[in-house]
């Protein structure tokens, strides 16, 4: 086993991963309803207008997975020095940011699409050291 140490930045990076994307998810499960009301009118002039409870019900599985795989790859980390977790953790994390970033561009969102630039930079920073 080794020392927390030994894979420190690893770690809170998987820490960063698993408390935005459990956090996130939790939110749209304990207020779904206010979620939907607001995405619903902030995606109404687009393509998307009628998609809204997929597309959210999508995101929220992806963010939950990824959450817990990076929870479970901190483990690994630290008990096998294994990162496939914690990578696939960083991926799929990465493809839902693009996920949202594509929504937030869609609805012509700018300062939204460029705060999920912001947790796209250290998700990717996590990808790359984890490969």
């Amino acid at each position: 086993m080794n020392s927390i140490l030994d894979h420190i930045t690893e770690i809170i990076l998987l820490l960063f991963l698993a408390i935005t994307f459990l956090q996130s998810g939790l939110d749209k499960i304990l207020d779904w309803k206010g979620n939907i009301n607001w995405l619903k009118s902030h995606f109404s002039k687009t393509f998307m207008a009628n998609m809204v409870e997929v597309n959210v019900a999508i995101i929220l599985i992806l963010e939950t997975i990824a959450g817990l795989l990076a929870i479970i790859g901190i483990y690994q980390l630290l008990v096998n020095d294994n990162a496939s977790l914690g990578f696939y953790a960083s991926i799929l994390s990465a493809i839902t940011l693009l996920l949202l970033l594509f929504g937030q561009r869609v609805a012509k969102d700018y300062d939204g699409a460029r705060t999920i630039v912001v947790y796209l930079i250290p998700t990717l920073f996590t990808l790359y050291i984890l490969q």
